[in-house]
């Protein structure tokens, strides 16, 4: 168009000239003369002709350089023509496959997708797209077809490559090759929030508590997770690593880490008695004893005086008479009482054994109480009420078992009323 313009605009100058020469000829008296001589050739002329024939001169010369010029470019003119309509039918490409993924049209979306994908102007998002359309209908040789064809277009877009290969291998539940794209991808960017994240999640699918514990400090310097999340974290955390310790009876492995647990961890509900039910078990119950205590003189607590129970003292006639003493504050409290029993049942103390336990049962039957109350009666020899105290902790256990059932039956007819 402006090349139109260029010409229309010589054009008029050229007229425009034209006109004013002959103007001038025409008030003049003497129209001019000219000669234009070479050897024998001679040439003779008015100005006014003269003129004339160098403005038709200058227009036939520029008409024939602007066609040299078009007839140059024409290659060059077609190759881009070309190429833009294959960009604009890649990009047509692109849309259809993103509304055919919208809508669960897999295959066709894969077709739409990769057909015009190498002419596209952004082939990574033809390729990241279809390969999320062939691992939803099951293609997961397609998949990785594609994700291969992506990382060799990546050009410099390593991390959006990546990314998509790791959320598509967790979702297929395939944690290890998520995890080793994550660890790729954690060296080129280490603080990058949403490989952080996924980082986070692989670990927990894969239970490596260890690793989370370690990656913590990221999440929290690089404001991955809300602050309640991040604590709710660490609690899941520390409180799988100290059963993983107790498991493997590592009395040293877990007294590191409850030294190198935070203080707000520490004081998160309920992780104390985790630590110290972890110790008990681990056969190191001698040394939280005191620490327990301090716990209970804070917050009566019904886990830990269970787990006071639990503890075999080094000194039981001091650790019963301790517990002897709680009662003045907690009579009918039933755990307490089975906890009492517990003692005296190990102590050889039958008679308060079975005192404290029947005195239990009588505020509140629990089958941990039948339990403790058959196995005194078997290490008496009589296994009249022993098999009595069992019956009756078997019908307890029934009966919870029957309501948890029932509980579920009505929870679960509540949901298909909400939902009809």
């Amino acid at each position: 168009m402006k090349y139109v313009i260029y010409l229309l605009v010589a054009l008029f100058v050229a007229v425009g000239s034209a006109v004013y020469l002959h103007r001038m000829v025409l008030s003049s008296d003497n129209p001019g003369y000219v000669i234009i001589g070479n050897n024998d050739w001679v040439m003779e002329t008015s100005l006014y002709v003269l003129a004339i024939m160098l403005v038709l001169a200058f227009i036939l010369l520029y008409i024939l350089l602007r066609f040299i010029s078009y007839t140059i470019r024409l290659p060059r003119n077609l190759k881009n023509r070309g190429q833009s309509k294959k960009s604009d039918r890649s990009q047509q490409a692109l849309i259809a496959g993103l509304i055919d993924s919208a809508e669960g049209n897999w295959e066709r979306a894969e077709k739409s997708l990769i057909r015009h994908a190498a002419n596209s102007g952004a082939p990574l998002m033809h390729y990241l797209t279809a390969a999320k359309a062939a691992q939803s209908r099951g293609a997961f040789s397609q998949r990785d077809q594609y994700l291969k064809l992506a990382h060799e277009n990546t050009d410099g877009e390593e991390l959006a490559v990546g990314l998509t290969e790791a959320e598509l291998h967790l979702s297929d539940q395939q944690f290890d090759k998520a995890l080793e794209s994550l660890i790729e991808l954690q060296s080129i960017a280490p603080t990058h929030a949403k490989v952080l994240s996924l980082l986070h999640q692989t670990y927990e699918r894969l239970g490596d508590w260890d690793a989370i514990r370690k990656l913590m400090p990221s999440l929290q310097k690089n404001k991955v997770l809300m602050e309640t999340e991040l604590k709710l974290i660490e609690t899941e955390t520390f409180s799988a690593l100290i059963k993983e310790h107790a498991e493997d009876k590592n009395q040293d492995a877990l007294r590191s880490l409850w030294n190198d647990m935070p203080v707000h961890t520490k004081k998160m509900s309920g992780m104390n008695a985790i630590y110290y039910a972890a110790m008990i078990d681990a056969g190191a119950g001698n040394e939280i004893e005191d620490a327990l205590l301090k716990s209970l003189s804070k917050e009566w607590n019904e886990t830990l005086v269970v787990l006071y129970g639990c503890i075999q003292s080094k000194n039981a006639k001091k650790q019963l008479s301790r517990a002897e003493r709680w009662l003045s504050d907690h009579p009918r409290d039933a755990i307490l009482l089975r906890m009492l029993g517990k003692i005296c049942k190990r102590e050889q103390h039958f008679e308060k054994a079975e005192k404290y336990l029947a005195a239990s049962v009588g505020i509140e039957p629990s089958v941990d109480a039948y339990l403790l109350l058959g196995d005194m009666f078997l290490e008496q020899k009589d296994t009249t009420r022993a098999s009595e105290c069992f019956r009756r902790g078997l019908l307890l256990a029934s009966e919870e078992v029957v309501n948890q059932i029932d509980d579920m039956q009505v929870d679960f007819d509540d949901a298909r009323e909400a939902v009809g």
